[in-house]
């Protein structure tokens, strides 16, 4: 048996969209919604199987990995959030790269030679990286047109990830994937009317019209926080509106908070695009949290630690 275990998110779904056109393979798909990425704890794996895993920090399934590989399962592992201490194994094959402007999508394009760059542009777009997208996008030629088309895209599959179950997405993960690897290029999926495409741009718009009517739970000259009622349509627009907001302001950090069945919050946090560092670190110092340099978050904040977690924020981009 082969795995494929990825994160639910645009970056995760298009990095195997990317490995799969390429290389075709029968396999049992694991992923889920996009924080869900402990995904290597439960996979009943034997010897003999082999896995592919992508887009999941390696630090957060370190014990899992390990045992994995003491049963001489072959592992592919691409990744750029924190990785922790890489095992070192003759069964492993790790492109880790944990700079601030890649993704694993990129990683993979890489690795493919850019056999298929529009994917892992849209992917880069998906994952924030409008800066490294665009870069991309130009060196390749494409109108303004398609650029916006790319990004657009990969906006409406990242969306689809954020949610605290299955239930609150549109399109489950692994079904998104299977539908979306019918297309040899993104810009195939927009003119098909049959496709996600429209769908997700439709509830898109009306779940980022709910949150933009929400005000400033606390502001100040370097972090501005929003804080979303408990309710599916927050939890599907809260990455991707932290994503809008730190765009309209490259030189403030953004939390978007929404509220969880404990009166807990569920934290995205983004740091300033102009100094794209320590997001992961904060959210690490915090039970459920983690994440990558610019981008990060925590599955259950306590409501009682909310003024830790804006002091920890304000104190990193202060100095």
């Amino acid at each position: 048996m082969h795995y494929d275990v990825f994160n639910g998110d645009a970056d995760g779904i298009i990095s195997l969209i990317q490995l799969r056109l390429n290389q075709p393979l029968a396999s049992q798909l694991v992923t889920g919604v996009k924080r869900d990425i402990q995904l290597l704890q439960s996979l009943p794996v034997k010897p003999g199987d082999s896995l592919t895993v992508l887009d999941i920090s390696m630090e957060k399934n370190n014990a899992a990995l390990t045992e994995i590989l003491d049963q001489e399962i072959e592992v592919f592992y691409a990744d750029h959030h924190r990785a922790g201490d890489i095992p070192v194994h003759n069964h492993l094959t790790a492109l880790i790269d944990l700079d601030a402007n890649t993704c694993t999508a990129l990683i993979i394009d890489k690795y493919l030679a850019g056999k298929y760059h529009a994917w892992a542009i849209c992917a880069a777009y998906g994952d924030n990286m409008i800066s490294t997208a665009e870069k991309l996008s130009i060196e390749a030629g494409y109108s303004i047109t398609q650029r916006e088309q790319l990004k657009e895209l990969g906006t409406l599959i990242n969306y689809n990830g954020y949610g605290s179950t299955i239930s609150d997405l549109h399109y489950e993960p692994a079904n998104l994937y299977r539908l979306l690897l019918e297309y040899s290029s993104p810009f195939d999926v927009i003119k098909d009317n049959n496709s996600p495409y429209l769908q997700l741009k439709t509830a898109y718009e009306t779940d980022l019209a709910l949150a933009l009517a929400i005000p400033t739970h606390y502001q100040s000259s370097l972090l501005s926080v929003f804080e979303l009622p408990d309710k599916p349509w927050s939890r599907r627009i809260s990455g991707v509106y932290g994503n809008l907001l730190a765009n309209q302001n490259p030189d403030s950090a953004f939390a978007v908070l929404t509220k969880n069945k404990e009166q807990n919050y569920l934290v995205s946090l983004r740091a300033p695009l102009n100094d794209k560092q320590g997001a992961g670190d904060i959210c690490s110092q915090f039970e459920s949290g983690g994440g990558r340099a610019a981008a990060a978050g925590i599955n259950n904040l306590p409501e009682s630690s909310l003024s830790k977690f804006i002091e920890l924020v304000e104190e990193k981009y202060g100095s």
